[in-house]
């Protein structure tokens, strides 16, 4: 796992964070998928947090995506 993204049952029921806070990976994509800059986030949004937390959270859900597994099935014709 990413040195920056930490999973703790104890914080946010487990859900992904920023090490070191109570901050979820959730949270940092969803300003990410707003369009939010990245400094805008720092700046704005959660100052405690740098742009490589940022790049971690990116980085953690193309990791979750890439180990998901896919199971196509045939549709009806």
């Amino acid at each position: 796992m990413n040195e920056r993204i930490s999973v703790s049952p104890n914080i946010h029921f487990g859900k992904p964070c920023v090490r070191g806070t109570r901050i979820t990976v959730q949270n940092i994509l969803e300003l990410v998928g707003e369009g939010i800059s990245f400094d805008k986030i720092i700046r704005d949004y959660y100052p405690e947090i740098g742009m490589t937390d940022i790049q971690a959270c990116v980085r953690y859900a193309i990791d979750i995506i890439m180990s998901e597994e896919i199971h196509i099935t045939a549709e009806a014709a």
